[in-house]
């Protein structure tokens, strides 16, 4: 388990990239030589790995133009690892993610000939990187306030790396309370035997705190040639206050019988063992009826402070909601239509509800008229977006709708563009939070915690389990064509 390079990339919207920092690991690149054979593909210079990586993450290159690499549909790409093209052919895998205006890379070693492509579960660096580069993300946002902050954080990389990914061997990736000034770091020798994200010793009663939040994506066309997608991504955040230097922690989640079976499970590197049948299951792979259900038990070292045990994707039988929108034009007015319906199986109870009906490409609303059989329609003050807050549950039915006419100003630069919504091609987001409910069925309690210290344990778990989606919300996305 070893990494070829390693790269921290500075990117805004409408602005060109730019290497803050890079390492890569000569030995290791010689180890990839031998292992890969007649499919090695060299690690380029820092100039021509930007310029590969943003164009395969799509943010550079032809904006309106299509490229089959970048938009043909038989790309379809479930995780964040990619192949990027470069003069000796295409470097695989590349693992790679972006955040608040950084992109986190690395180039891990994968033992075995890359052609034909194996299986990412057989590439044990591919976690590894990922473990390494969510460190690398919490040690950069921890206790960020300014620009300043950030650079002086990016300067302490090179001797926060070497420590923690010596000749390219992650070490330590919990580095989230790394700093130069709290804890210097030591000029070398060998590791300690316990877990040095244990540096302060909890006394008291043991506590367990489980949080399970799930996120749901899903795109619905109403078109027979067009198949809809969603699927549920889910993380289970954790704080285990523990007496000892090395405490021992076992958590199960667990899933009802008509519960959806857990995928591409990712754990914290303090995970100490983890069932075959955990890492094998891959939603890539046909969902049957002899897929893995659980229980899915993690026995772990925990860190002091709270982190993500793990990350998971799911595919349920259907979506949250069911949507169906049309816009037609007639005459001077576009008529609109809009029908919802909520799940028999999905709590009705929500934080909040809401769709959004953007309109780019045209001016402002001038003329608005509409009928809704539940909630309040506001216009937005930039006159180009439609919102209907549905608030905390749907009616009795299930089923709401929205009609009316709708009629736009002259366009001017001011006003929302997109370069494929034009026309008649528009879509509904819908946003929405439900907590104490998961779609998976996922759960945990006090009988599927264990801790191994004196005392009987307090384990919360239950209240904070909900589902959302993206930036703390969740959308259902209804194009029309």
């Amino acid at each position: 388990m070893a990494l070829r390079g390693l790269w921290l990339i500075s990117h805004e919207q409408d602005a060109r990239g730019n290497v803050l920092f890079s390492r890569r690991y000569p030995t290791v690149e010689t180890r990839a030589r031998r292992f890969n054979g007649a499919s090695y593909v060299a690690v380029p210079e820092d100039g021509p790995f930007l310029k590969a990586l943003l164009f395969e993450l799509r943010l550079a290159g032809p904006e309106h133009s299509f490229v089959e690499r970048q938009d043909g549909c038989a790309r379809i790409n479930k995780t964040s690892v990619y192949a990027i093209q470069t003069e000796h052919g295409d470097l695989w895998p590349v693992v790679a993610f972006q955040k608040s205006g950084l992109i986190y890379a690395a180039v891990p070693l994968a033992e075995q000939p890359l052609n034909p492509r194996p299986a990412l579960v057989s590439i044990s660096g591919i976690s590894q990187a990922f473990a390494l580069l969510s460190g690398l993300l919490a040690f950069l946002n921890s206790s960020q306030k300014n620009e300043a902050e950030r650079r002086a954080r990016v300067g302490q990389l090179p001797s926060l790396v070497t420590h923690a990914c010596p000749l390219g061997t992650p070490l330590e990736t919990n580095l989230s309370g790394s700093s130069s000034e709290s804890s210097p770091l030591p000029p070398g020798g060998p590791p300690q035997k316990l877990p040095s994200w244990r540096t302060c010793a909890y006394k008291g009663k043991p506590q367990v705190h489980l949080c399970i939040v799930e996120k749901v994506k899903s795109a619905q066309y109403d078109k027979r040639d067009v198949a809809d997608t969603w699927q549920v991504y889910g993380a289970v955040s954790c704080k285990c206050d523990v007496e000892g230097a090395a405490p021992n922690v076992s958590v199960s989640l667990n899933l009802p019988a008509n519960g959806s079976p857990l995928q591409d499970i990712l754990v914290h590197p303090c995970v100490t063992s983890l069932d075959s049948a955990v890492l094998t299951s891959s939603s890539v792979d046909a969902v049957d009826d002899s897929a893995f259900s659980g229980p899915y038990k993690f026995p772990l070292t925990p860190p002091p402070d709270q982190f993500t045990l793990c990350y998971y994707t799911s595919q349920v039988p259907v979506p949250p909601i069911l949507g169906f929108y049309q816009l037609k034009e007639e005459e001077s007015q576009w008529k609109l239509t809009v029908h919802l319906k909520l799940h028999e199986s999905v709590k009705n109870a929500f934080e909040y509800c809401e769709a959004r009906l953007p309109f780019f490409n045209r001016g402002p609303i001038t003329h608005l008229e509409y009928k809704i059989t539940y909630g309040q329609l506001e216009v937005s003050k930039e006159k180009s977006l439609l919102v209907w807050v549905i608030g905390q549950k749907f009616p009795k039915s299930l089923e709401i709708s929205l009609t009316g006419t709708v009629a736009f100003g002259p366009a001017s630069q001011q006003q929302a563009a997109d370069p494929v919504c034009t026309g008649s091609t528009a879509y509904v987001k819908l946003y929405f939070r439900i907590l104490d409910f998961t779609l998976t069925g996922c759960y945990t309690d006090q009988h599927s915690i264990q801790v191994f210290a004196a005392g009987k344990p307090k384990i919360t778990a239950g209240e904070p389990v909900g589902i959302r989606g993206s930036e703390a919300l969740s959308y259902v996305c209804f194009p029309l064509y």
